[in-house]
């Protein structure tokens, strides 16, 4: 382990598999790791999410690092705005040349994607532009854009390449906008010869990354520049897209893929124990690979979880040794309960915005049209009483009366708010 970075990344990836994903991404993915020494780890986030933390998940939060570095460490948790932060590490989005078309374990589930993204990479702006790549978190998409930069590295070295998250790319513009140099900002990305944005869904719902990213989409095609975009659901499904957006979007070639097939998950599983020098008998991969359906970051985290266990605490290698290494992630063929932070998530997700911020007194007018949309949902899809509804969201019973009133008329008044919200209830009940 060589780096502030690369623990906490690990960390973070252990994070995800002692959580569900919803209560991952309001509680844990906004922390910044502040600093690391002797027995202390500092953590910042926001002094609400802290105190939450705190009682609750302070947990989970120290099993995961237990099972990175392999001793109990003191965590202390701080309020982001009085922390400084780790200097010493470059924060910006940042490729890896680990993720190649080499180590892309191909099935049924993947391949045209996988098959997609070689073509795109073996003749950049060529047919297959834009391209396109959807499906759900944890199978692969990143690894896919990763393999591009690779693959386009060694046979085009010259290549200006620039690879963004779509919330990055909203940050960063918002940085420069601040300090009146959107010129540089422009010649980063209009230059690219091949921009590869992650989760662009992020930018939907946001007007001024919308009208920037439309630019700079028509100047690196018109260019005849490669653009490659994945997301968690196809171009038609992003709520807060515009029009003009979507329809560029599905100019090119789109690739979805899917969940693995029990084949292509112990090919994954054989595959990360040999990255980890780690043996692994078959009934052991067949059995992890039948409990875990339907991510392949949980794949690896419990393949690296159970090497922790055998190497650190002596425990053998069996069944029984597995069971208790994917007992915190493993998922079963029932449904997947309705959750009030699932709907959460997937609201702020829409709109581009942080889960906290629904949770908060904050009162402008997006934050209140996604406190209300959450409380419209939640009430459609779980049943809760209005009395229950205002416990969750922290606010009194006549607030939410008022607030689900004047929601269900907008609702039946505006059809592309019913739009909106018609499809965040497909993508929770989808299970995306």
């Amino acid at each position: 382990m060589d780096s502030f970075a690369e623990l906490w990344e690990m960390v973070k990836e252990e994070c995800k598999n002692q959580v569900s994903e919803s209560i991952y991404n309001v509680w844990f993915k906004d922390m910044e790791l502040v600093s690391f020494d002797d027995n202390k780890v500092v953590i910042a986030l926001s002094d609400f999410k802290r105190k939450i933390v705190e009682s609750r998940f302070m947990d989970k939060l120290e099993s995961s690092f237990k099972n990175v570095i392999g001793f109990d460490i003191q965590i202390i948790l701080v309020d982001v705005e009085k922390a400084v932060p780790v200097k010493a590490e470059e924060t910006e989005d940042a490729l890896t040349d680990e993720d190649t078309f080499d180590s892309f374990i191909v099935g049924a589930s993947n391949k045209f994607a996988y098959a997609a993204a070689n073509a795109v990479a073996n003749d950049p702006g060529g047919k297959y532009n834009p391209l396109f790549i959807h499906g759900n978190s944890g199978l692969g998409k990143t690894h896919l854009l990763n393999a591009i930069a690779h693959q386009v590295k060694l046979t085009h070295p010259e290549a200006n390449i620039v690879y963004t998250r779509g919330e990055s790319f909203t940050n960063e513009l918002v940085k420069y906008i601040g300090q009146k140099s959107t010129e540089a900002f422009h010649d980063k990305y209009r230059n690219a010869d091949i921009l590869l944005v992650d989760d662009v869904q992020f930018i939907a719902g946001k007007d001024s990354t919308q009208e920037e990213f439309f630019h700079t989409f028509n100047a690196l095609y018109q260019a005849g520049n490669q653009i490659v975009l994945t997301s968690d659901r196809p171009p038609k499904e992003i709520a807060l897209l515009e029009d003009r957006l979507r329809n560029r979007f599905e100019w090119g070639l789109m690739a979805d893929i899917q969940s693995p097939d029990l084949e292509t998950r112990m090919a994954i599983i054989k595959r990360k124990a040999e990255v980890l020098n780690f043996d692994l008998p078959d009934d052991i991969v067949q059995y992890i690979a039948e409990k875990l359906k339907n991510n392949i970051r949980q794949l690896e985290g419990a393949v690296k979880k159970m090497q922790a266990f055998v190497t650190m605490q002596g425990m053998p290698v069996n069944i029984m040794t597995a069971q208790t290494a994917i007992k915190d992630i493993i998922v079963d063929n029932s449904p997947t309960p309705v959750t009030i932070n699932k709907i959460v998530t997937e609201v702020a997700r829409t709109y581009g915005a942080d889960s906290a911020d629904i949770y908060s007194k904050k009162q402008n007018a997006q934050t209140t049209e996604m406190r209300q949309m959450a409380m419209y949902i939640v009430r459609e899809m779980t049943g809760l009483s209005t009395k229950l509804i205002g416990r969750e969201f922290n606010r009194d019973h006549s607030t939410v009366v008022y607030s689900l009133d004047k929601f269900t008329k907008r609702y039946h008044e505006d059809s592309k708010l019913r739009s909106v919200v018609d499809n965040i209830i497909k993508n929770i009940r989808d299970g995306r």
